[in-house]
């Protein structure tokens, strides 16, 4: 046993110790505070909200609304809308996101072996939407996407002619999955990129003499070094994803006939609608589909070591 180890400290050593606690805990008291009233507190009454059938007109009189228990989750899963919109979401994360990692994957592979100051400006190139309003960027995609856009006149040129991509109910849940790729291609490629350049040059040199090729090389040694990076990216990628609002918002209004109706945008109408008690149940759906999909990518992609 060290000496001194299990020993109570002395009376003055457990002064100086709550002393600096207590000034620890001074510095953190404005920001606890500002957590509490703006975060916290919200938080928990829109999830005591989602137990009851809190209205706009109950707005004045807060506490006379009735508990209703479960009934608006019940209500939630009988509305074909939000059923609609959990298949849309869906369907944006399922093909957005592996989209978007592979793509970044195979981008950050590229820079990585590359050279010189064309390397600095391709990453300023593919980060610079990320940095971008999201509202300016939608707006530049809508007119892209109108059907007399800068995409129709240019498939014109080949003899394509361009279907209304943002009126169809086939492509437009598809344009808005090419936007949020395009969009969020930077993150990913400067995440991995990070990551790549922190793997170990010794691992992959006796691989290279051992005569692994560059598809083996990538396959058994990068990826597997790169797990604790792709978690990070896949889990920040896919809250985003699960919450995308602003791009149906601004392009397509969930239309046409909800196929770009998300959940964060069905909660955003309950809200308008003045059914609070409802939008909260459906915001902690969204909470608990994110939770389950960030687990599941922690079972995945965790490190083995």
């Amino acid at each position: 046993m060290r000496p001194g180890y299990g020993r109570r400290p002395s009376p003055a050593v457990a002064a100086r110790n709550r002393r600096r606690a207590l000034i620890a805990w001074g510095f953190c008291l404005p920001f606890v505070l500002v957590f509490a009233v703006f975060m916290l507190l919200p938080i928990l009454g829109s999830f005591a909200m989602s137990f009851t059938d809190f209205k706009a007109t109950d707005v004045q009189a807060p506490f006379n609304v009735d508990f209703t228990g479960l009934h608006q989750y019940v209500a939630l899963f009988s509305d074909p809308r939000f059923l609609k919109s959990l298949a849309v979401t869906g369907t944006f994360v399922l093909v957005g996101i592996p989209i978007t990692m592979v793509l970044a994957f195979v981008l950050a592979l590229a820079l990585n072996s590359g050279r010189g100051r064309i390397v600095a400006l391709f990453r300023v190139g593919f980060y610079a939407p990320v940095v971008t309003s999201i509202v300016a960027v939608s707006m530049v995609w809508r007119y892209i996407l109108q059907p007399d856009g800068l995409l129709n006149n240019a498939l014109a040129v080949v003899g394509i002619h361009g279907p209304n991509w943002l009126n169809d109910t086939t492509w437009a849940l598809p344009s808005l999955i090419l936007m949020a790729v395009w969009r969020n291609l930077g993150t990913l490629m400067v995440i991995f990129l990070a990551g790549l350049q922190a793997l170990p040059e010794e691992v992959n040199e006796a691989a290279l003499m051992d005569g692994a090729s560059p598809w083996r090389r990538t396959w058994s040694i990068t990826l597997p070094l790169l797990r604790p990076t792709l978690l990070l990216g896949a889990i920040l990628i896919s809250v985003g994803y699960l919450q995308f609002f602003e791009e149906a918002f601004v392009m397509t209004k969930g239309g046409p006939l909800d196929s770009t109706l998300s959940v964060a945008f069905y909660t955003y109408q309950q809200f308008g609608f003045g059914q609070y008690g409802l939008a909260s149940a459906a915001s902690y759906v969204l909470f608990l589909a994110i939770a389950l999909i960030s687990l599941l990518q922690f079972r995945l992609l965790r490190s083995k070591d």
